[in-house]
């Protein structure tokens, strides 16, 4: 089976051997062995590097998160994605992502297409590319992020040295 861990940076890199060492043997080798792609950030640049890939594929999506009450540093096994538009209310679905990986929190990740700095949402992340990923209709994929904000872009970029 083919094996990739998606991330939208190179400078998320570092981030790949951290997440694997929250896994047991024999998954943390399997993982080592996969194909890493980084996409850029955002929905476009997911389509644009993922579309070709065969959606029976395993994917593990690794990267940074921002949270309005996680602390920085904690690892978030993701358990289903969901698009952030905290001004209007449409029908949309409710992507699940796949069972426990690792013994991380578990909670929702909310993408959005531009930085979160202010949320009322709760034990939950943000991203800019999981929902977009788990669109695409895979058929595994898992996801672990690690907070890098409460919500701030200077923490962030201080962090991660990231997405301007």
């Amino acid at each position: 089976m083919e094996r990739y861990i998606i991330q939208a940076e190179e400078g998320e890199r570092e981030l790949v051997e951290k997440a694997l060492a929250l896994m047991e043997e024999p998954a943390r080798e399997q993982w080592r062995a996969a194909k890493v792609i980084y996409t850029g950030v955002g929905g476009i640049n997911i389509i644009r590097s993922l579309q070709n890939l065969s959606r029976e594929a395993e994917v593990l999506n690794i990267g940074y998160a921002g949270s309005a009450n996680f602390d920085i540093g904690t690892w978030v096994e993701v358990t289903e994605a969901r698009l952030n538009h905290p001004n209007v209310t449409y029908p949309e679905p409710q992507l699940a992502i796949q069972g426990r990986m690792t013994g991380a929190v578990q909670a929702v990740c909310y993408t959005n297409c531009d930085f979160v700095l202010q949320s009322d949402y709760k034990d939950c992340v943000f991203d800019m590319e999981l929902a977009f990923i788990a669109a695409l209709g895979f058929s595994k994929l898992h996801s672990l992020k690690y907070v890098s904000d409460n919500l701030s872009l200077h923490a962030y970029h201080d962090l991660t040295h990231g997405v301007e």
